[in-house]
């Protein structure tokens, strides 16, 4: 005999009930991947159970996408079928999708976190770590687009500073010749003011008006008249007459 027809109403003993949930779920999973594979469809499922456990399956892990998919279509249909919006019931149905993408939305950022992964399957969790370590190449690579940045605009900024120091060591440099030819100029200067001053003072200071008179002995007269001569030599016209007189 073949297998009878199941009458489709609630089974009433629990067990029998968790048990044929656990092996339709399975079954109902298994034949939207199917379908999604054989006919190139977008196919999202979603399942609740007694317990408020979830379970979905979506195509290539984008269940966001088929959301957002769905409410679009939806929200079209709706405008072509209904002339009035501002109905509550409307109302009341948008707040139900907006409730509900916001508890998917709540539900991704724990598992991106790293919570709530237990009621998550060996694929989904495969997924998941397959979105976190894109989402990280992508941080990677940001990152180190601003270090490459940030390095360019210090080698700049360096690069300035050293054009600006060699230019202000050839201005201090340029000073300093400056200053040492202006010394040096100085120094000549003072050293020929001291030699013609030497010259103006020297005979006067080796001036010994005593000895021409003083000097005694047999050349005496020779001594006083060469000594006479020379300071002649050396000493002014007038000083010679007041001399002499």
């Amino acid at each position: 005999m073949g297998r009878g027809r199941v009458q489709l109403k609630r089974i009433e003993n629990k067990i029998n009930r968790q048990v044929t949930f656990s092996k339709r779920r399975s079954g109902l999973l298994k034949k939207a991947h199917e379908i999604s594979v054989l006919c190139d469809a977008e196919v999202g499922l979603i399942v609740f159970s007694t317990k408020g456990k979830l379970f979905e399956y979506s195509t290539d892990s984008c269940m966001e996408r088929i959301l957002e998919r769905y409410e679009r279509y939806s929200y079209a249909e709706r405008q072509l079928t209904t002339t009035d919006h501002e109905t509550p019931g409307s109302w009341t149905l948008e707040h139900a999708k907006l409730k509900a993408r916001i508890e998917v939305l709540q539900r991704n950022q724990r598992h991106y976190a790293g919570e709530d992964l237990d009621s998550l399957s060996m694929k989904e969790l495969q997924n998941l770590e397959h979105q976190v370590d894109s989402a990280l190449k992508h941080i990677r690579s940001r990152k180190n687009q601003l270090m490459h940045e940030s390095i360019s605009e210090l080698q700049k900024k360096d690069k300035a500073l050293q054009e600006q120091n060699n230019k202000l060591s050839k201005q201090v440099k340029e000073r300093e010749k400056e200053l040492a030819q202006q010394t040096q100029w100085e120094q000549q200067s003072h050293d020929h003011l001291n030699s013609s001053t030497f010259v103006l003072s020297q005979p006067l200071s080796s001036l010994h008006l005593g000895e021409a008179y003083s000097t005694a002995g047999d050349n005496g007269e020779v001594e006083g008249s060469s000594r006479q001569q020379q300071q002649n030599t050396v000493m002014p016209p007038w000083m010679l007459r007041h001399l002499n007189n």
